[in-house]
């Protein structure tokens, strides 16, 4: 549980941000007295970060007034009540992100709230997509402004939740922007702190089924790395089918991840006599923890995989995933896939 002292220091971009536009200090009213900039023609968000923008450090908490006056104090806006006057009547006013705001000189009120709203003009934005391995959250952390040495000693020092034996799969995928002076450490308990929420949404914390917590965070892992969003619920299925039966899971994600390698990448034959507890051509049952960190989606089918008789299932071409209790169907399709890779279909076009 986050201190209170603590919850000063950090708040995630993924929460929603609550910011007191109303009360006394301003009147809301806009008269001659509340002398405005002209307004962009064009999005003032889109406008490109120059050496003239000014650095606007909004903290945690900071009401609409402390926002108004702030601008106002560095030449941002032509007056206070102008800008509180926009932010009254803008519902988005309220996720204002706390963090530091590159800003333009001399805007509008109604821009300048555009741009305190963009989030590639808040600096020190850590953006965790889903299924990405936790080494890589740590350099996203990195380019944030932290230093290696911290997020490190941090993630080893972080005391986990209970019943988790591993903190792969426990940093949320959202888009977080801590305050200045916000440690290492205190990003990454608010990331496992979204994550436990998200997972008791969805069940998972709760489970008195066949899975425990951490095995439930393991199949979503692999829901996440294995299928896209329309299939998870299915290649749940297949995941419980397999480990009913008996059968190895026999998937490519958790071999990729042993090997630290991303990408449509086939695998080979010697890949898959890999020794690793991670490769689920060798090992039977589930690995020993997640390979990535799922989001919400991914995290729901593990708890609900669609009813069906699937165990085998392979993306014959982009967006073309098929499921089948077939062998020989299931071989079929993947003397398709070879065709396709061979013809190029799964490179990428970036």
């Amino acid at each position: 549980m986050i201190r209170d002292r603590k919850a000063l220091f950090r708040v995630a971009l993924a929460l929603a941000f609550v910011f007191v536009f109303t009360g006394g200090v301003h009147e809301l009213r806009k008269t001659s007295s509340s002398p405005d900039f002209s307004c962009s023609d064009g999005s003032a968000s889109s406008q490109a970060i120059t050496d003239e923008d000014i650095s606007i450090e909004i903290a945690a908490g900071a009401t609409g007034s402390d926002i108004a006056d702030q601008l106002f104090e560095k030449g941002v806006i032509k007056s206070a009540r102008a800008f509180f006057g926009v932010a009254v009547g803008d519902a988005r006013a309220a996720k204002i992100a706390p963090g530091l705001h590159i800003i333009s000189p001399e805007l509008c009120a109604k821009d300048a709230l555009d741009q305190l709203l963009d989030s590639k003009r808040i600096a020190g934005l850590i953006n965790i997509v889903e299924g990405e391995w936790n080494s890589e959250v740590f350099q996203d952390m990195v380019k944030a402004g932290y230093s290696l040495a911290e997020v490190k000693a941090a993630a080893t020092q972080f005391k986990l939740p209970t019943g988790f034996k591993s903190l792969e799969g426990l940093l949320f995928p959202a888009q977080y922007s801590f305050a200045k002076g916000t440690s290492a450490a205190e990003a990454i308990e608010t990331m496992v702190e979204r994550a436990q929420d998200e997972m008791k949404g969805a069940g998972i914390l709760e489970s008195t089924g066949k899975f425990n917590p951490q095995e439930l965070l393991t199949i979503a892992s692999i829901i996440q790395a294995e299928g896209g969003l329309q299939d998870f619920t299915k290649v749940s299925r297949v995941i419980r089918n397999r480990l009913e039966k008996g059968m190895p899971l026999q998937m490519d994600s958790t071999v990729h991840f042993a090997q630290n390698l991303r990408g449509n990448i086939f695998l080979s034959t010697k890949s898959t006599l890999l020794n690793s507890p991670y490769n689920t051509y060798r090992k039977y049952g589930l690995p020993p923890g997640p390979i990535g960190n799922p989001g919400k989606q991914a995290l729901l089918a593990a708890v609900n995989p669609e009813p069906g008789d699937w165990i085998y299932f392979i993306t014959v071409a982009p967006n073309d995933t098929r499921f089948t209790s077939s062998f020989e169907e299931f071989g079929v399709w993947k003397v398709e896939y070879k065709k396709n890779l061979r013809a190029g279909l799964f490179e990428s076009k970036e």
